[in-house]
Protein backbone atom coordinates (compact mmCIF):
# COMPACT_ATOMS: atom_id res chain seq x y z
CA UNK A 1 0.00 0.00 0.00
CA UNK A 2 1.21 3.65 -1.10
CA UNK A 3 0.97 6.35 1.39
CA UNK A 4 1.45 10.03 0.55
CA UNK A 5 3.09 11.06 3.72
CA UNK A 6 4.06 9.74 7.59
CA UNK A 7 0.77 10.97 8.85
CA UNK A 8 -1.49 8.40 6.64
CA UNK A 9 1.71 5.24 6.92
CA UNK A 10 0.66 5.80 11.08
CA UNK A 11 -2.91 6.28 10.50
CA UNK A 12 -2.97 2.53 8.99
CA UNK A 13 -0.97 1.11 11.47
CA UNK A 14 -3.26 2.30 14.52
CA UNK A 15 -6.22 1.43 12.42
CA UNK A 16 -7.92 -1.56 14.65
CA UNK A 17 -10.03 -2.74 11.88
CA UNK A 18 -8.96 -5.75 10.21
CA UNK A 19 -7.25 -4.86 6.29
CA UNK A 20 -9.05 -7.11 4.58
CA UNK A 21 -12.96 -6.41 4.91
CA UNK A 22 -15.70 -9.05 5.12
CA UNK A 23 -18.99 -7.56 5.02
CA UNK A 24 -21.35 -6.21 7.30
CA UNK A 25 -25.30 -5.90 7.82
CA UNK A 26 -27.54 -3.34 7.25
CA UNK A 27 -30.32 -3.36 10.51
CA UNK A 28 -33.46 -1.57 11.02
CA UNK A 29 -36.54 -2.29 13.56
CA UNK A 30 -38.77 -1.42 16.14
CA UNK A 31 -38.46 -2.89 19.67
CA UNK A 32 -41.74 -4.32 20.85
CA UNK A 33 -44.61 -2.48 23.16
CA UNK A 34 -43.72 -1.81 26.76
CA UNK A 35 -45.52 -0.54 29.85
CA UNK A 36 -48.48 -1.55 28.53
CA UNK A 37 -50.68 -0.63 31.12
CA UNK A 38 -49.48 2.88 32.89
CA UNK A 39 -47.34 4.32 29.47
CA UNK A 40 -47.25 2.11 26.39
CA UNK A 41 -44.68 2.97 24.08
CA UNK A 42 -42.04 1.58 21.57
CA UNK A 43 -38.71 3.10 19.88
CA UNK A 44 -36.98 2.53 17.14
CA UNK A 45 -33.04 1.77 15.66
CA UNK A 46 -31.32 1.34 12.63
CA UNK A 47 -27.98 0.48 12.43
CA UNK A 48 -24.98 -1.62 10.90
CA UNK A 49 -23.64 -4.77 12.33
CA UNK A 50 -19.61 -5.33 12.78
CA UNK A 51 -17.35 -7.59 10.20
CA UNK A 52 -17.42 -11.29 10.56
CA UNK A 53 -16.54 -13.03 13.53
CA UNK A 54 -15.88 -16.86 12.45
CA UNK A 55 -18.30 -19.75 14.06
CA UNK A 56 -16.98 -22.78 13.03
CA UNK A 57 -18.23 -23.54 10.03
CA UNK A 58 -20.24 -20.49 10.04
CA UNK A 59 -20.24 -17.06 11.15
CA UNK A 60 -21.80 -14.29 13.62
CA UNK A 61 -21.74 -10.47 14.13
CA UNK A 62 -21.97 -8.21 16.77
CA UNK A 63 -24.27 -5.96 16.80
CA UNK A 64 -24.66 -2.64 18.78
CA UNK A 65 -27.61 0.06 18.52
CA UNK A 66 -29.44 2.78 20.87
CA UNK A 67 -32.84 3.44 19.90
CA UNK A 68 -34.56 6.45 19.44
CA UNK A 69 -36.04 8.67 22.76
CA UNK A 70 -39.36 8.56 24.20
CA UNK A 71 -40.32 11.02 27.10
CA UNK A 72 -36.44 11.83 27.80
CA UNK A 73 -35.29 8.14 27.32
CA UNK A 74 -33.74 5.37 25.06
CA UNK A 75 -32.42 1.87 25.54
CA UNK A 76 -29.09 0.51 23.88
CA UNK A 77 -28.27 -3.20 23.16
CA UNK A 78 -24.92 -5.23 22.64
CA UNK A 79 -24.58 -9.04 21.54
CA UNK A 80 -24.61 -11.25 18.85
CA UNK A 81 -26.48 -12.36 15.69
CA UNK A 82 -27.21 -16.30 15.36
CA UNK A 83 -25.33 -17.56 12.28
CA UNK A 84 -25.58 -17.01 8.87
CA UNK A 85 -29.08 -18.21 7.26
CA UNK A 86 -28.83 -18.81 3.68
CA UNK A 87 -31.02 -16.59 0.87
CA UNK A 88 -30.84 -17.53 -2.21
CA UNK A 89 -26.95 -17.01 -3.37
CA UNK A 90 -26.78 -14.42 -0.28
CA UNK A 91 -27.69 -14.48 3.44
CA UNK A 92 -29.16 -12.68 6.37
CA UNK A 93 -29.17 -13.55 10.54
CA UNK A 94 -31.39 -13.49 13.15
CA UNK A 95 -31.65 -12.12 16.40
CA UNK A 96 -34.03 -12.43 19.31
CA UNK A 97 -32.89 -10.51 22.53
CA UNK A 98 -33.76 -7.81 24.87
CA UNK A 99 -32.64 -3.85 25.27
CA UNK A 100 -31.08 -2.25 28.64
CA UNK A 101 -33.12 -1.58 31.54
CA UNK A 102 -34.20 2.23 31.38
CA UNK A 103 -36.92 4.25 33.45
CA UNK A 104 -37.47 1.10 35.28
CA UNK A 105 -38.45 -1.14 32.00
CA UNK A 106 -36.82 -2.48 28.67
CA UNK A 107 -38.33 -4.30 25.95
CA UNK A 108 -37.91 -7.24 23.57
CA UNK A 109 -36.88 -7.37 20.02
CA UNK A 110 -36.39 -9.51 16.89
CA UNK A 111 -35.06 -9.36 13.77
CA UNK A 112 -33.63 -10.41 10.91
CA UNK A 113 -30.65 -8.46 8.93
CA UNK A 114 -30.73 -7.02 5.47
CA UNK A 115 -29.41 -9.25 3.01
CA UNK A 116 -25.31 -9.03 3.07
CA UNK A 117 -23.92 -7.09 -0.42
CA UNK A 118 -27.04 -7.25 -2.35
CA UNK A 119 -25.59 -5.05 -5.25
CA UNK A 120 -22.43 -7.12 -5.68
CA UNK A 121 -22.08 -9.28 -8.49
CA UNK A 122 -21.69 -13.13 -8.10
CA UNK A 123 -18.31 -14.56 -8.41
CA UNK A 124 -17.73 -17.12 -11.07
CA UNK A 125 -15.85 -19.96 -10.59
Amino acid sequence: MEFDNDRDRDRDRDCPWPRRQTHVHEILGSVQIAERRTDPHNHRFATVSDEVIGSGLNHVHEVKFRTDFYEDHFHEFCGRTESAIPVGDRHVHFLDSVTTCNEGHRHEFRFGTLIDNPIEEEEED
